[in-house]
């Protein structure tokens, strides 16, 4: 094969970038010469091609021209161990976090630095979750536990003209291993330290020529490991978990052209909230206060959490001549109950003393704040048609239709932890919300050469969304406060990959994304009102390379991005109290570059390294909110020390120039595997370490909340045997056991919210 000058010296480039990363021990060609001339030499390692689905055909991850990152295998079974939820994910993929303030509910997703700090149940997010092609609107739903999983891929940049709701930030895909016509399986159990008992198992089998059935099952139990040092606490002990899920698929395929894939799924989750722990944050800093112990938290009110969600989807699909049809209706219901000790402390003004707990802190709590939010009314509806080409021909195409149909109500209640019993309070707020989406989408692909590959894309979306809050305080009763939303969007993408060669791909893409306006209503006072930002509206541009190296033992991609969000939602709290506004900032920018890399270094050792830049401000000179503590408490101090412009009122901080929360400006990931033979098995290691540097926990800037940076890392040592039928494990999660504050309420007595500890165990797994 001839290799043009530029294009040898762009591959030549990317080598050597992946040889400094990973010192390989032999030059590409040197095995396959070895393997000629001595019959008796090994096979030679490669990389194994990734096929991912994130243009809604199965492709070859170097073709797909946007920043896609797909994890399964290996790598998907060690971070998944010690029963680990959803939130696994962070810092995996390049420019990914995820976070939570609700603990194993209620996830919250970030690409490149575009997500949604909103706590309320009806919370929007600018990225997209979509499991087994249904799109997960409701927080609630997108927690779903990790089990028998193909494949995770993280779609960055506007998505919207090929499937599902638009999303402009970027989509999360699960794909759910598949009914086959063959009997097949695997069992998994494991116990670690808190008392952590974890099983899991799929057991496929053919019911006849044209049926097949696959059911999956997942139980993590964990016991409580927080214990609280009050007498006569109505908690008295936090963080033990019964987390229980199944899915169930029936595959028929009757004929060659026509199969139907019948799924129903359930979880039921009972556990704790998150512990807001106050006054655990040194003053003037972000450290925690000496002599922190995680295994106390001391607390006068209560905490309980239960999620149960379940729902059924069927995906038809008739292969026509030249097209190919697919219809996937889908149904998700939920219900969910969450009560916890916000302020995170005891006492209504001044506590007791805390104890050695927290020495030398005051017990300082500004106010009592116990609540409980409530999700008894859930149901979604989503119906997708699309059609397809399915020929060889230069120009493909793909058409579609989408609609949505949500309906959630939402109840807010508080309790007096100062009267005996700690009863519900009188007053209580309600929300309803009903949503309605429907699309129409289209892509053309055309092939205008052996290495030129154009596309385009286009959506029209309607959204309409009817909301209502009440508050009631008998006899008094505030509202109903009635808003309404009717919004339409036309969003588009163009992009292009380029061959330089059979194994390298320069790509480059242009893409909008829109989110429809968002409204919550947990109101606190009969004088509050409800609150609605403005639909946002998002361009993106990004270039970058695919391309396999050294005999297919090497594999990079490299992206560079910019992107423009006007009228960006945002979520404001108070200062002081457990309240949220909607609000849009004019304009945020974000800029940045991603990198994945995976290798082969020798027979017994494979490494990857991903890692991202991103660089995002807000731009609005009039944007600006309320800061931690905006009243004096009663000792004449905020709880906080802001460090941002000051607004234009006591207590306030503008929001121009300052970065997105939750949002790190560098984020690695590396994992390095060993695997040798021995006697009649394999021996291995897999090591997994994320890094991310710090960010701002809220909107505005202070010392206190200024979320460290973090290097966690995880182990996994193991033996598998009978060809790879039994294998046993030993596992760590957070192995240096890095304890620090991580998130925060936004009060003004240093609440915060810390990482996970340190998890080991031992895993058993067969398959057959």
């Amino acid at each position: 094969m001839h290799v043009r000058p530029n294009r040898l010296f762009a591959r030549t480039l990317l080598a050597a970038a992946v040889t400094s990363a990973f010192p390989l021990y032999a030059l590409a060609d040197a095995p396959d010469q070895a393997t000629e001339q001595d019959s008796t030499a090994k096979p030679v390692q490669r990389l194994e091609t990734v096929i991912v689905t994130a243009q809604r055909r199965a492709e070859n991850l170097k073709d797909v021209p946007m920043s896609v990152t797909a994890i399964k295998g290996d790598k998907l079974d060690v971070l998944t161990s010690g029963g680990a939820d959803i939130r696994f994910l962070a810092g995996r993929s390049p420019s990914l976090n995820v976070e939570s303030d609700y603990g194993r509910s209620f996830p919250r997703f970030y690409i490149r630095g575009q997500g949604n700090t909103d706590f309320d149940l009806n919370a929007s997010q600018p990225v997209g979750l979509v499991v087994d092609d249904i799109v997960q609107e409701s927080p609630m739903l997108k927690g779903f536990p990790v089990f028998d999983v193909d494949q995770v891929e993280v779609l960055r940049g506007p998505q919207g003209t090929l499937f599902g709701r638009n999303s402009p930030a970027g989509v999360i895909k699960f794909d759910s291993a598949k009914p086959v016509f063959k009997t097949e399986g695997y069992a998994v159990v494991g116990a670690g330290n808190y008392g952590t008992v974890n099983a899991e198992g799929a057991y496929n089998m053919p019911l006849s020529d044209t049926m097949a059935l696959r059911v999956s099952l997942q139980s993590q139990h964990r016991n409580d490991r927080v214990h609280n040092p009050q007498p006569n606490a109505y908690t008295k002990d936090f963080e033990g978990y019964d987390d229980n899920a199944a899915r169930v698929q029936l595959l028929v395929k009757p004929t060659r052209d026509f199969s139907a894939l019948f799924n129903v799924h359930a979880r039921d989750m009972k556990g704790n909230a998150t512990l807001f722990r106050a006054n655990i944050i040194k003053k003037g800093t972000s450290d925690l206060v000496d002599g922190f112990d995680y295994g106390s938290y001391p607390t006068d009110g209560g905490n309980n959490q239960t999620l149960r969600t379940s729902g059924a989807n069927l995906r038809l699909r008739w292969d026509l001549d030249g097209m190919t049809l697919h219809s996937i209706t889908g149904y998700e219901h939920a219900y969910f109950y969450s009560r916890g000790d916000v302020d995170g402390g005891v006492g209504a003004v001044y506590a007791p003393p805390m104890g050695p707990n927290y020495p030398g802190q005051p017990a300082f709590i500004p106010f009592t704040v116990e609540t409980a939010d409530l999700l008894p009314e859930h149901h979604q509806y989503t119906q997708e048609v699309r059609l397809e080409s399915n020929t060889k021909d230069p120009l493909q195409w793909m058409a579609g239709v989408f609609y949505f149909d949500e309906h959630i109500r939402i109840d807010s209640i508080s309790f007096n932890t100062l009267a005996p019993g700690n009863p519900q309070n009188a007053a209580y707020a309600t929300q309803t919300q009903d949503a309605k989406s429907s699309a129409v989408f289209g892509t053309l692909t055309y092939k205008l050469s052996e290495q030129l590959k154009v596309r385009g894309g286009l959506r029209y979306t309607s959204d309409k969304k009817d909301f209502v809050a009440q508050r009631f305080e008998p006899p008094q009763t505030s509202g109903p406060l009635p808003l309404h939303s009717d919004s339409h969007n036309i969003s588009w993408d163009g992009s292009a990959t380029y061959a330089l060669d059979a194994d390298t791909n320069l790509f480059a893409r242009v893409a909008t994304g829109y989110r429809a306006p968002s409204m919550q209503g947990r109101l606190n006072g009969l004088a509050d009102k409800p609150s609605m930002a403005g639909a946002e509206k998002a361009l993106s541009y990004e270039a970058g390379i695919k391309a396999d190296l050294l005999d297919r033992r090497a594999r990079v991609s490299a992206t560079a991005f910019q992107y423009r969000v006007k009228d960006k939602q945002l979520t404001a709290g108070s200062g002081t109290i457990n309240m949220n506004q909607l609000i849009n900032a004019d304009k945020v920018t974000g800029q940045g570059v991603e990198l994945d890399l995976q290798a082969i270094l020798s027979d017994d050792w494979r490494a990857s390294l991903g890692a991202s830049y991103n660089d995002t401000e807000i731009k609005d000179a009039n944007l600006f909110v309320q800061t931690c503590g905006n009243q004096p408490n009663t000792n004449g101090v905020n709880g906080c020390t802001p460090t941002g412009t000051p607004g234009p009122f006591p207590y306030t901080q503008k929001l121009n120039g300052l970065p997105l929360p939750r949002s790190p400006k560098w984020q690695t990931n590396f994992t390095l595997r060993y695997s040798h033979p021995l006697a009649d098995g394999e021996l291995y290691a897999f090591t997994d370490w994320s890094y991310r540097t710090e960010y701002n926990m809220f909107l505005y800037e202070a010392k206190e909340y200024r979320a460290k940076a973090l290097l966690e890392g995880g182990l996994r040592v193991g033996y598998k045997w009978d060809n790879g039928k039994y294998e046993v494990a030993a596992f760590a999660r957070n192995i240096t056991n890095r304890i620090q504050v991580v998130a925060a309420i936004d009060f003004d007595n240093l609440t915060g919210i810390v990482n996970e500890p340190r998890n080991i165990g031992a895993q058993f797994r067969v398959n057959f």
